[in-house]
């Protein structure tokens, strides 16, 4: 028999594990309001987590107007749920604050350098990830959007960023308006090492993504775009090496124009 414990960070961290494992990306959302008081108990809840000695260094914006998300939609290639859910996030890593803090404070900063983007990177980061455990928590749905870092100059300019602070991270927030099915995941095996990093046999390869080759909607997926392999989808149509290297000239001339490099 289950015993729990009278302790309400129990209840909390078991409602967390319930729903990672039931975790699904949600992009279509209902009309219902994101209410500001909800949204700032749990930004609040997940300034608690983890960083860098203290200094929380990231930012997040909130975009409500439709002016503003439509504005915003063209730097994510105009995905649909940019424009319709009611609440857009952008999360930022931010040297900025840290930076002026210590200016007004007979200090000498020196954080215009690639390793406190890397470290602003990070907080902002793990800040996005505890952010998303309590909406999973509050039933809300959301959708990490993979695409802020493709052309970040494009956010910069509309959301008005300053130097020493950049865009890392996007979701899209509200209450869910569909269910879709689970995502696959790769086996334990293939992600975890024990002791030193153990690199992968063409066995291995072939035991690791065989479930995930074997789906119908990755086969049909494969079928319809005239492909070989399901990696031929992500080398030739979804992640080219020209996108890549494009966009990641992007990402450093923006990281030069603010002052990160």
């Amino acid at each position: 028999m289950l015993i729990i414990p009278h302790n309400s960070l129990f209840f909390i961290n078991f409602a967390a594990m319930k729903n990672l494992t039931t975790r699904r990306t949600i992009r279509k959302y209902s009309s219902q309001e994101v209410s500001q008081q909800l949204l700032d108990r749990l930004l609040t809840e997940a300034s608690r987590t983890q960083t860098m000695g203290n200094l929380q260094l990231y930012s997040v914006v909130v975009t409500r107007s439709s002016e503003m998300k439509a504005k915003l939609a063209p730097a994510h290639f105009n995905q649909p749920m940019m424009t319709e859910a009611p609440v857009v996030l952008t999360i930022c890593a931010d040297f900025r604050r840290t930076t002026r803090w210590c200016e007004e404070r007979k200090a000498q900063p020196g954080y215009n350098n690639f390793l406190s983007f890397i470290n602003a990177s990070i907080d902002a980061l793990l800040f996005t990830q505890t952010l998303c455990c309590l909406m999973d928590e509050e039933g809300l749905g959301y959708c990490y959007l993979g695409t802020t870092v493709y052309q970040p100059q494009q956010i910069i300019d509309t959301l008005q960023l300053p130097q020493l602070v950049m865009p890392v991270a996007t979701i899209t927030v509200g209450w869910p308006a569909e269910e879709p099915p689970l995502s696959d995941r790769l086996p334990l095996e293939s992600f975890v090492h024990q002791e030193t990093y153990r690199d992968y046999s063409a066995h291995d390869i072939d035991t690791y993504y065989k479930y995930k080759e074997q789906l119908e909607e990755n086969r049909h997926f494969v079928e319809i775009n005239h492909k070989e392999t399901l990696a031929q989808i992500f080398t030739d149509i979804r992640y080219t090496k020209s996108d890549n290297e494009a966009m990641s000239a992007g990402l450093i001339e923006a990281l030069k124009r603010q002052g990160f490099l």
